[in-house]
């Protein structure tokens, strides 16, 4: 009888490599969306990594490097997990499954993985070219998205309306996460929510 011994495969040095910095990538993400882009040290980050911080440098140039790849990663996260909801809703109810799912009291409470535009939006104008160009190229994939969920969608001013939503969106998220009374933080939410499904229709 023959016993065939099988192993999986080892990992070659580079597909560690390639793990490794997506977890720096991805505790990065986490960082700058909790304590903001001056609150993201390469030290901590590495450390909640599980990495040592020498061996930084062995993934990014600098620290700038990581936190546009960083933003760049939340935003493609939001971006995937709003789509998904979109496309779960039932016909008809798109647009309001992603108005309801991002003015959620989950979304507000989860900062740290949530929109990193309401995340980060003050801080945003003095972040690096990088990091403001993906945040540009997010907004405009969050309006388009916005704007394939309204009924008038092949009408011109379905970008402009669905331009007037994400900044609704974005504007209500940091109010209601800024103010320190939960039912007013609430509010502003339900407020939000009615205003974005009365102008949808």
């Amino acid at each position: 009888m023959m016993i065939v011994m099988y192993s999986e495969p080892k990992k070659s040095a580079a597909d560690r490599k390639q793990q490794t910095h997506e977890r720096i990538v991805e505790v990065a993400s986490r960082a700058i969306r909790r304590g903001g882009f001056g609150g993201a040290g390469v030290a901590d980050i590495m450390k909640e990594a599980g990495l040592t911080h020498g061996g930084f440098y062995a993934h990014f140039a600098s620290r700038e490097a990581l936190l546009a790849e960083a933003g760049g990663r939340a935003c493609d996260e939001s971006l995937a997990l709003a789509s998904q909801v979109a496309a779960a809703a039932p016909c008809g109810q798109s647009l309001s499954a992603i108005v309801n799912a991002y003015m959620s009291p989950q979304h507000i409470a989860a900062i740290d993985r949530g929109c990193p535009v309401s995340a980060l939006g003050s801080e945003l104008p003095r972040q690096a070219q990088e990091v403001r160009r993906r945040v540009t190229a997010h907004i405009e994939r969050m309006v388009d998205l916005i704007a394939r969920q309204l009924p008038d969608r092949g009408d011109g001013r379905a970008r402009e309306k669905a331009m007037s939503m994400v900044c609704a969106l974005i504007g209500t998220t940091m109010v209601a996460r800024a103010v320190d009374d939960p039912k007013f933080s609430a509010a502003l939410c339900d407020a939000t929510t009615k205003q974005l499904s009365s102008d949808a229709g």
